[in-house]
């Protein structure tokens, strides 16, 4: 639990000055109401001094020794003191009631305030730390992962951290300083005896404080859990909504949705229940205190009326916050079982290491060269002993089944992953000896699977090229066979494409992508199925920008549609992860290996 609050802590130390004004501001606010138990006696030795000597000796006969000095004191100075004087002072002594209760109130606002301030922008900070984490992790990483858990981590996760730094360093602060300085009153200015009888009934409270707070420990690891599983579900849910109509699964989805669910609330409940049982309990036991007290009181031989006020008012005051510190176990084992969540995603490293001593790349004009490369997912090797050089200018094509690696080399050239063995040179330049950003920044890219984002087409488009001009937009889309479809679009450019690009079919989706790679102008370009989704009509139209765009550009073009790859000046063909065949097209289809089977499978058909 140290640990955690120091974590907490350490997440605020930006706005240290803030948080320690709170802190101040709670201790003060915490003064406040010992105070008034000191201040009411005297308040009503004032307003009874003046009205006849018993009234004034009823308030002092009932006070403690200590006290009894300072109000003999004050009551001798009022009656040597001007009528017109004195009643003027008792009024602004009686004033100090309605003030020490708006400077209460004011110091708890400041308090609230300050540390309410502080808990936001650290947890955005705590956020925006974690978001930047994830998106310097490995493909890998996401490969492994659940989309509904990471948004859970960054959503809920942080959520409860945020109700962590708020309210229990309001009650760390405050009520501790509240409880101490009302039980040092009632000790030394009302009965010592009485607070010892009084405090002997607080260790008892502790007893299901530790019963119960290992449920709500246990309970609240599996609610944030319970939070990841509902945000998977509902993104699977909603990403996947056209299968799930298609196939009537709409009842089994909602009955997903209710299985998680009910887990949650199952545990939910447990929580309840830890943070709601404790509280009666503890007044179950402050009541027989409670009643200890009349006896104690009903068989004194004289009227002790101001003391049982005083006494009993005190010890009411004191209930509150010792609530609100029972109830910080419950909140602060709920938030470190989130934070636990949260720091161990901090904690994972990326698989792909930046190096330390980057070197410069130069790829245009360079070869690429796979040196006796090989990967394994986990216990799969995917490639094996891959030997092969892309010259610079030149366009290689990777044919072969699905499973073959094709893909997975292009993973690797992009640094998404790194080789277990061997290496990739562009230029003589290992790549694990540059920057990712430097290296990405030379190779353009169109993939298999079409990623288009919730923004105009022309924002789209322009992600190849942060800043690029209109023009330059607008001509990359023409090389691409897209300005047509995107001129007649409701707002042109200016369109919004929604969630993945819904508004339009395939094949432009499949054109704006190919126009951002257009846009970005990289010495090396990679195609994954780049016309997969194409009519023949616009395939040929973008084949024609594509081999204009290829023109003095290292190109690795990964097809299953061979008519795409005829013309290529290298034909790479991988099984189970190796190199069985390189050639040309004729040369292939003449030596009747894997590729002449896989033509005639496509053009035969």
């Amino acid at each position: 639990m140290i640990e955690f609050l120091h974590r907490l802590l350490s997440l605020a130390k930006p706005y240290r000055v803030r948080l320690v004004l709170g802190i101040v501001f709670g201790f003060l606010s915490g003064l406040a109401e010992p105070l008034l138990v000191l201040i009411i006696p005297l308040v009503g030795l004032v307003v009874f001094t003046g009205a006849g000597a018993n009234s004034a000796a009823d308030v002092l006969k009932n006070l403690s020794p200590r006290v009894q000095t300072i109000a003999n004191t004050i009551a001798s100075w009022f009656s040597q003191s001007e009528s017109s004087s004195a009643a003027t002072i008792k009024i602004l002594v009686i004033l100090l009631v309605p003030f020490v209760f708006i400077l209460r109130g004011l110091l708890s606002y400041l308090n609230v305030y300050c540390l309410q301030w502080v808990a936001i922008r650290a947890i955005t900070d705590l956020r925006t730390r974690l978001f930047a984490h994830l998106q310097n992790l490995s493909v890998g990483f996401f490969v492994q992962s659940r989309t509904g858990d990471l948004m859970s981590r960054i959503n809920s996760d942080t959520s409860a951290l945020q109700n962590a730094i708020t309210a229990p360093l309001a009650v760390v602060v405050k009520d501790p300083v509240t409880v101490i300085g009302m039980v040092i009153g009632l000790f030394l200015f009302v009965d010592a005896k009485l607070t010892l009888i009084a405090m002997l009934v607080f260790p008892v409270s502790l007893i299901p404080i530790i019963i119960y707070s290992r449920k709500v420990r246990k309970s609240s690891a599996v609610i944030q859990d319970s939070y990841s599983e509902l945000s998977t579900v509902m993104h699977e849910s909603f990403t996947g909504n056209r299968i799930i109509k298609a196939y009537n699964l709409e009842e089994k989805a909602v009955q997903q949705f209710k299985d998680v669910s009910q887990r949650f609330i199952s545990h939910r409940m447990r929580v309840v229940r830890s943070e709601e049982i404790p509280g009666p309990l503890i007044e179950f036991f402050a009541s027989i205190g409670v009643a200890l007290l009349f006896i104690y009181f009903a068989f004194q031989p004289s009227s002790h009326a101001v003391k049982f006020i005083q006494f009993a008012l005190g010890v009411f005051l004191v209930y509150r916050p010792i609530k609100n510190i029972i109830r910080l176990q419950s909140q602060l084992q709920q938030a470190r079982a989130a934070s636990q969540r949260v720091f161990d995603l901090l904690a994972m490293e990326n698989s792909v290491r930046e190096p330390a001593q980057p070197v410069l790349l130069h790829a245009a004009g360079a070869a690429v060269c796979f040196d006796n490369v090989c990967f394994s997912y986990g216990d799969k090797e995917v490639l094996k002993d891959i030997q092969l050089t892309v010259p610079a200018g030149r366009m290689v094509a990777l044919v072969g089944a699905s499973g073959s690696g094709k893909t997975t080399l292009s993973n690797l050239l992009l640094r998404f992953y790194d080789p277990t063995r061997g290496a990739i040179r562009i230029g003589g330049v290992d790549i694990r000896e540059v920057t990712t950003r430097d290296l990405r920044s030379q190779i353009a890219v169109v993939t298999q699977e079409i990623i288009l984002f919730n923004d105009t087409v022309s924002r789209n488009i322009e992600l190849g090229r942060p800043g690029a001009t209109k023009e330059e937009i607008i001509a990359a889309a023409r090389h691409a066979n897209a300005h047509n479809f995107i001129a007649e679009s409701p707002n042109g450019y200016d369109t919004v494409i929604g969630e993945k690009g819904v508004m339009f079919s395939g094949g432009q989706r499949q054109r704006l992508a190919i126009a951002r790679a257009v846009l970005r102008n990289a010495p090396i370009l990679i195609l994954d199925e780049a016309t997969s989704a194409l009519d023949t009509e616009s395939e040929r139209a973008v084949q024609a920008a594509l081999e204009k765009l290829m023109q003095g550009r290292t190109t690795i073009c990964i097809a299953h549609r061979l008519s795409t790859i005829l013309h290529a000046d290298l034909i790479v063909v991988l099984d189970r992860g190796r190199i069985v065949e390189t050639g040309k097209h004729d040369d292939l289809v003449k030596h009747g290996g894997v590729y002449q089977k896989l033509y005639e499978l496509q053009f035969n058909s």
